[in-house]
């Protein structure tokens, strides 16, 4: 007969069996301080894009915003900013430098929605196109930070067409870069419906790096929600981390598409809005499934373009009234998107869509205001959550708050990679840089805990 453990050797086997679930959890859960996320996908019909084409777009977007808003405080009228003259500045300046040094952060060739159905013929000439384009701007150095190409989904209607889109466009980048493809490039699938799919897209990218030569693993995957059955699958689960898993390791991000999911849902077009109850379901859906995973989530588009109705014809200037007009339509248009990024980030999106060059400016400025109204508040809360660290730390005890604080420093790691913040700007949270390269907060406390921070010389 066995004799009973004792209470010790009981408790031992127990928090063995809990030190591996937490490991597991651990692996399955990262919370790692995120890599980059850009803060917008530029879509853009398949037919149109061209290396450098980012440039571009950044002059129409700065020619939009001298037309409609050529001071700060036009600009914090149209949007409705908070009346603060200093904040509006701040702002308007920093939108200004943005679009000239970097109006595109996430740019992407469609070969979906922005582009349309075509000749088989036509689709294969722009598939090759845009691979060239690729290669161009590789070689070059003007394509923005991150891009990739949309393809038609992988229903039963479009497969083949998607299929042989994705063949070409990667058979002529990678013929003209010698199997390079460009850094953080991405595959976007849209109106996924089922894990099959995204893993016959992972299948379909192995072997595509194995036939052009283009080291195992580059070419990641981006995931369109746009069907309830994504969210919720037959056996009534949340479906997002099945069809993440499909991936193999690819799906880097996930993107929600509002109009598309809601008309899935029989909501007739007059109430398919961004702030529809059935798409916010879906957003914290999403939310849930990958939160604490490392996978980036983006939100949805604006679909109201700031263009005025009217056009100067040659020689005919407009007429005070139509310019009148026109700023009408375009305010109206830029307050719509601007709330839509205000209530995206509210909810935790850091990403949504733009689609024309004059939604840029209000991209930004919608951004840079949500961090330069919170810094100083996050600037103590990070100061105060450190000190408090530092202090358990120094006594031996555990700080079990670092989600938190990491979330914090993920304010200001977000705000400086967009623009929004500078580095210098950290020093009120008693930052340094040094501490703040690191992207940890736990690296932050461990490396308190040996010693002092970083002298003042490593602040700017």
């Amino acid at each position: 007969m066995t004799e009973p453990a004792s209470a010790p050797q009981a408790l031992a086997a127990i928090a063995e069996r809990l030190a591996t679930a937490n490991a597991r959890f651990a692996a399955q859960y990262p919370a790692s301080a995120p890599a980059r996320q850009p803060v917008h996908s530029v879509y853009g019909g398949a037919h149109l894009f061209q290396a450098g084409g980012q440039q571009r777009l950044g002059q129409l977007a700065l020619a939009s915003l001298a037309e409609y808003a050529p001071d700060a405080a036009t600009l914090a009228e149209a949007l409705g900013l908070p009346a603060d003259a200093a904040l509006a500045h701040a702002v308007y300046e920093r939108v200004r430098a943005k679009l000239a040094r970097e109006p595109v952060e996430d740019q992407r060739a469609d070969f979906e929605d922005g582009y349309g159905y075509r000749a088989d013929a036509e689709e294969d000439a722009h598939a090759r196109a845009v691979g060239q384009q690729l290669a161009a701007g590789l070689a070059d150095g003007t394509l923005p930070p991150f891009v990739g190409i949309r393809i038609k989904a992988l229903s039963a209607e479009a497969a083949p067409r998607a299929i042989r889109t994705l063949d070409l466009v990667l058979e002529s980048l990678a013929a003209r870069s010698g199997g390079a493809v460009p850094p953080r490039f991405v595959v976007t699938l849209p109106k996924v419906a089922m894990p099959e799919q995204v893993a016959s897209l992972a299948q379909m990218l192995a072997a595509l790096e194995r036939a052009y030569g283009i080291a195992p693993g580059a070419l990641a995957i981006d995931l369109m929600i746009e069907m309830p059955q994504a969210i919720v699958n037959e056996r009534g689960e949340n479906g997002v981390r099945h069809l993440v898993e499909a991936g193999d390791g690819r799906v880097m991000s996930i993107a929600f598409g509002t109009y598309d999911y809601t008309a899935s849902c029989e909501i007739t077009a007059r109430y398919q809005a961004h702030d529809h109850p059935a798409a916010d379901f879906a957003r914290h859906a999403i939310q849930a499934a990958l939160a604490g995973t490392g996978i980036t989530i983006s939100d949805s588009v604006t679909t109201l373009m700031p263009i005025g109705p009217h056009r100067a014809a040659a020689g005919q200037p407009l007429s005070a009234a139509q310019r009148d007009e026109n700023r009408t339509v375009v305010w109206h248009a830029w307050k719509v998107h601007y709330d839509n990024i205000r209530r995206s980030l509210r909810h935790g999106y850091y990403q949504s869509w733009d689609l024309h060059p004059a939604q840029l400016p209000v991209r930004y400025a919608a951004v840079y205001a949500f961090f330069l109204e919170q810094r100083e508040e996050a600037a103590r809360r990070l100061r105060a959550f450190l000190d408090r660290a530092s202090q358990a730390s120094l006594v031996g005890n555990t700080f079990d708050d670092a989600a938190t604080g990491q979330g914090l420093l993920n304010f200001f790691l977000r705000g400086i990679a967009c623009g929004a913040l500078t580095e210098g700007e950290t020093e009120a949270a008693g930052v340094t840089l040094e501490e703040l390269r690191s992207r940890s907060f736990m690296q932050i406390v461990a490396g308190r805990r040996a010693g002092p921070p970083a002298a003042d010389t490593a602040r700017t």
